[in-house]
């Protein structure tokens, strides 16, 4: 049967897929609309499959608050500009408040959640499918808190960088959104030397020990001399690990404990996510790839 102009532009209003793929399902489905959407989706799970062995390194993070839940969500693209496509924003919505509102605990029972007329993972992949590339729910992480606390939370560039805290001791937004702003920006990986692991502190301090011993400036110096200069050392490195003692970043002069004090307000826990942290990007070698097209 002939198929019309309108109808493709139908389906692609619909779908995002390509005019050709759009015209080609209607072809498939002699017309019909709905089969016709159902194809495309069958044939952008293929797309999809293809695009598995891409790395997805780019992205977006966010936080939102409900009540005295929250959710921080990472979800990844291939290339930084998808980040702005509006069908991917809308996935990074739909995750995260889906996951909000669920007791899911890991990635494959979020992806199995219920989104619309599908799974969250049909999400995924239509988003892939109409987008071309690979998009990947990374991770997430729930976070639950008492009436007497409050929430702090902090997007960088758009949620490159997200950031949580639960905060007590002051129903103070302000305080509760600096100690978010904090995590952001300086990166503390605990909220203070007490909630330290035994053994990190232990891998630090041979580290340092190993320093000053391979420090020639150093070699003449008495032991307990050494041992000083270490504990010195490892201080610093844990302070720079540990929230409360960072440097705040709105007064030079003031510690995030001391602030923290003043305000008598204490950051129970916190989260961060910076996007695409620990995963190996692949780098383009654009000239060998201008290279080899010139051949």
């Amino acid at each position: 049967m002939a198929i019309t102009a309108a109808q493709v532009k139908e389906l692609r209003e619909l779908t995002g897929a390509g005019m050709m793929d759009c015209k080609k399902a209607l072809v498939e489905c002699e017309g019909d609309v709905k089969k016709a959407i159902d194809w495309l989706r069958e044939k952008g799970i293929s797309k999809a499959a293809k695009k598995e062995g891409r790395t997805a390194a780019e992205g977006l993070s966010k936080v939102v608050v409900k009540g005295n839940k929250a959710a921080v969500v990472e979800i990844n693209s291939e290339t930084d500009f998808v980040a702005k496509n509006d069908k991917f924003l809308a996935l990074l919505d739909d995750a995260v408040n889906t996951i909000l509102d669920s007791n899911a605990k890991t990635v494959d029972e979020a992806l199995a959640l219920t989104v619309g007329e599908g799974t969250l993972n049909d999400a995924v992949v239509n988003a892939t499918a109409i987008i071309g590339e690979k998009i990947k729910l990374r991770r997430f992480e729930v976070v639950e808190k008492n009436d007497d606390e409050i929430f702090g939370t902090y997007m960088h560039n758009g949620g490159q960088i997200s950031a949580l805290t639960v905060v007590k001791g002051t129903q103070d937004a302000q305080v509760a959104k600096n100690m978010a702003m904090q995590v952001a920006s300086m990166t503390p990986t605990y909220v203070s030397r007490k909630d330290m692991p035994a053994d990190i502190v232990e891998h630090e301090r041979q580290i340092q020990t190993e320093l000053v011993n391979n420090d020639e400036a150093l070699a003449n110096k008495p032991e307990k001399v050494k041992a000083g200069i270490v504990e010195g050392r490892l201080s610093k490195s844990l302070q720079e690990m540990c929230l409360v003692d960072q440097i705040f970043f709105l007064n030079q002069d003031q510690k995030c404990g001391q602030y923290l004090k003043e305000n008598g307000a204490e950051v129970v826990t916190f989260v961060r996510y910076k996007v695409g942290e620990g995963i190996e990007k692949r780098v383009d070698d654009f000239a060998a790839e201008v290279a080899a097209m010139a051949k």
